[in-house]
């Protein structure tokens, strides 16, 4: 995925504090890739609306044999007690105006000017929290100009890249490690927010659930 033009930005950077909220597991399922280590500490956890997956899914499989993309939004926080950073992503905004193909994904800059003004009319005190695009038939994974369009319009902490594969049903975030290292070969899972964790909404293949997200943490503060 590219910009085209790369003196443009989705957003400047803004200095800010995280809000303090409890961190909402009681109404979350936490779902693993297979790649993730239950003992390492990325710098955040990623929580996703139900509906902002589906809309996802939903975008993802409109062109199934062309790349697409979008914008997440929502909200970054830290647990009042424990200082656990985390955000919420409760909006998925697709990017229209691109120029698209099977192997790349360009937001033109109609596009950036479409996204700033639904932003700023729907969603004024949100926050970009990432972005997200598909891979046909190519996997789960960040390539170069992925990883570099990341680093460079993405650069806080605390804002994540979606990757979805809608031919094989899966899909990951790449999060930040602390030290705010990135591994573009190695996706995260994400809490699946739901005030009624016994209806999942998730279908990607290579993720894999546990029921009660609280019962985690729990384990984890033993």
């Amino acid at each position: 995925m590219m910009m085209s033009d790369s003196r443009i930005r989705i957003l400047p950077p803004e200095k800010f504090d995280p809000q303090i909220e409890p961190l909402p597991v009681e109404r979350a399922r936490r779902w693993y890739s297979p790649f993730e280590d239950r003992e390492a500490h990325p710098a955040l956890s990623v929580f996703v609306t139900q509906s902002a997956y589906v809309r996802v899914c939903v975008h993802a499989a409109s062109e199934p044999e062309y790349e697409v993309g979008g914008i997440l939004v929502g909200q970054w926080y830290a647990d009042a007690d424990s200082d656990a950073q985390f955000i919420v992503v409760e909006r998925a905004l697709p990017a229209r105006y691109t120029r698209q193909g099977s192997v790349y994904l360009t937001f033109t800059q109609e596009s950036l000017v479409d996204l700033h003004a639904k932003i700023e009319e729907h969603f004024p005190y949100k926050r970009i929290v990432g972005w997200y695009h598909t891979h046909p038939h190519l996997g789960v994974f960040l390539s170069y100009y992925d990883t570099w369009l990341h680093h460079h319009f993405f650069p806080e902490v605390w804002q994540v890249a979606l990757v979805v594969e809608p031919h094989s049903a899966t899909g990951g975030f790449f999060i930040r490690q602390a030290d705010d290292e990135l591994d573009p070969s190695q996706y995260s899972g994400f809490y699946e927010l739901n005030g009624n964790v016994g209806r999942s909404v998730v279908h990607w293949r290579n993720l894999q659930p546990i029921a009660n997200a609280s019962e985690e943490e729990m384990d984890a503060n033993e």
